[in-house]
């Protein structure tokens, strides 16, 4: 999976990918451990920290020297090992999506919580990401999958609904909702979801195909047609954008002359 840019789809199935992706209150919650957000460190970095969202013209220098295609593809590292890089990445951004699915897949790779070269282990790399943008649906929806995979079933669809609720509304994100959901066996929210993005004009038939091989799939209701207008708001509309020096005047009726 390559993943291009803000807007690029991040088609995050937690079986292909190995994985399955507000307030302190939230955060303290998938971590109830005291201190966790010390043991993860602090957000002040000496490039950054910059949000992937709105700042990332800012990224793009990080990413030449430390997230290539090699590097989030885990060929090779660039400036230092995979884990370094990757690590330096999500400190100049925490919340930068590509680099935290890269990440949870190396760690999956060598099969550990800590990659080689990392400062922390994968989960404190989203502890940090939700500490900086607790409002962030993709990283929650990118938790969530970790969570799923790690066996944390309840705390991933805790995670699922927040990202739902995070006010994104892209065919992309519904799209890897609708994924999550399906691995969740959430199959009603999964269908939703898959509506929402193919509504939107995302056309990737894999969640629409996972979903009838379930046999879960349904077509989407048709859209209700407006409401019928009478005669009298259509002619009031049709006065109202005449113009103010302009009079409409009806055709004489068939058989009467013009007054």
């Amino acid at each position: 999976m390559v993943l291009n840019g803000p807007s690029a789809a991040l088609e995050l199935n937690m079986k292909s990918l190995t994985l399955a992706c507000a307030g302190l209150a939230l955060v303290m919650a998938a971590f109830p451990v005291a201190g966790q957000q010390n043991a993860c460190g602090d957000l002040r970095n000496a490039y950054g920290p910059f949000d992937y969202w709105a700042e990332n013209d800012k990224i793009g220098v990080v990413e030449a020297f430390h997230f290539t295609s090699e590097v989030e593809t885990l060929r090779s590292g660039k400036s230092s090992t995979l884990g370094g890089d990757l690590d330096y990445t999500l400190r100049a951004s925490p919340n930068h999506p590509r680099a935290l699915v890269s990440m949870m897949k190396l760690a999956e790779r060598d099969k550990v919580k800590r990659p080689q070269g990392a400062q922390f282990a994968v989960d404190c790399y989203f502890e940090r990401a939700i500490r900086f943008r607790p409002k962030d649906g993709m990283v929650r929806l990118i938790f969530a999958s970790y969570l799923s995979k790690t066996g944390n079933g309840g705390e991933a669809l805790k995670q699922l609904e927040i990202a739902a609720q995070s006010g994104l509304d892209t065919g992309n994100f519904h799209y890897n909702l609708g994924l999550a959901y399906f691995d969740a066996k959430e199959y009603e929210k999964a269908l939703r979801a898959a509506h929402r993005a193919y509504s939107l004009g995302f056309n990737l038939p894999g969640l629409k195909n996972k979903l009838v091989k379930a046999g879960k799939w349904q077509d989407a209701p048709p859209t209700p047609p407006p409401p019928a207008r009478d005669a009298a708001d259509a002619a009031a509309d049709s006065a109202s954008t005449a113009g103010p020096d302009k009079s409409v005047v009806a055709d004489p009726v068939p058989g009467q002359a013009k007054q």
